[in-house]
């Protein structure tokens, strides 16, 4: 019985025999695809703990030196702007700029780069130059028709007032008398541009006078650089007569705050005039270098 159960003619044993072979071999061709896939698959995985594996690495990159030297930001080239410290994102956005046809027309211009910090302002705007070719056309012609001595005359005024801005820097062999110079001789200092001017002044009329320059660096930001370029020359200094100015008088000076006025008043009302600022050596808002500091600008 099981004999005739499991009998095939010969022409059914024929599929039989090619649907197998069809199967085994589907099964075949599956298991090797597969294998292939998962060893795809997986290789990412094994490149992460594969000694040779790509991975991020950090990298010492020396910080670049800046520089300062003279420039047109209208044809400075991306060289010359990497010297004097912008980054490169802020170069790519100076030539989009220019490439869009914006003019640096005058050095506030600049101001307007995006990134742009007040203290790289600073610094940098003393050293901006702006070409004649960049000026606005008015400077040349007005309303009605110039002759060529009128234009010749134009240009002129032109360079002079630019040059009046942005004076000609002094050499490094010349000085100026920090006392007795005025904002305009100031310019001329390198690294010092209208803003750093207006704060020396101002910050010397304040205290009375500098007795040395080591005093510029009490405004803030005050570039380094410009220190050498300056001397005190027999300092005629403002003097403060601590016995008798008022203590809304005495705390307009820099060196005198509120709590040390008082001081000042209080020691005049209990011990009658002071005579040397040492006697309040002993009072907690005067150490020794505060009346140091305070020794050349007081009168008794």
């Amino acid at each position: 019985m099981i004999r005739e159960f499991f009998y095939l003619q010969k022409s059914d044993r024929k599929t039989v025999l090619t649907l197998l072979i069809a199967i085994v071999v589907g099964f075949g061709v599956i298991f090797l695809t597969g294998g292939e896939q998962e060893e795809a698959q997986g290789s990412p995985k094994d490149s992460q703990h594969h000694p040779t594996a790509s991975r991020n690495v950090s990298y010492y990159v020396a910080p670049k030196k800046v520089e300062r030297f003279y420039f047109d930001p209208n044809t400075a080239d991306s060289t010359q702007l990497l010297r004097l410290g912008l980054q490169p994102w802020q170069v790519r956005n100076i030539y989009k700029y220019r490439a869009s046809g914006g003019i640096y027309r005058k050095p506030e211009d600049f101001a307007r780069l995006y990134g742009l910090t007040v203290k790289q302002y600073r610094e940098l705007q003393p050293y901006i130059r702006i070409s004649d070719d960049y000026l606005p056309a008015s400077t040349l012609l007005g309303k009605e028709k110039h002759s060529y001595h009128q234009v010749r005359d134009s240009v002129n005024q032109a360079v002079n007032h630019r040059d009046s801005h942005y004076p000609v820097k002094i050499s490094e062999s010349e000085h100026v008398i920090l006392n007795t110079a005025d904002t305009t001789i100031l310019k001329t200092v390198p690294g010092i541009g209208p803003y750093f001017a207006r704060k020396i002044v101002q910050y010397g009329e304040r205290l009375g006078g500098y007795v040395s320059t080591d005093q510029l660096d009490e405004i803030e930001d005050f570039p380094q650089e410009a220190k050498r370029y300056l001397v005190i020359n027999q300092p005629q200094v403002r003097k403060l007569n601590v016995n008798q100015l008022s203590l809304n008088e005495l705390k307009r000076h820099p060196y005198i705050n509120y709590y040390q006025a008082k001081d000042i008043t209080d020691y005049r009302r209990l011990h009658g005039p002071l005579k040397s600022l040492n006697e309040l050596r002993l009072l907690k808002d005067f150490p020794p270098a505060a009346i140091a500091r305070l020794l050349p600008y007081v009168a008794y």
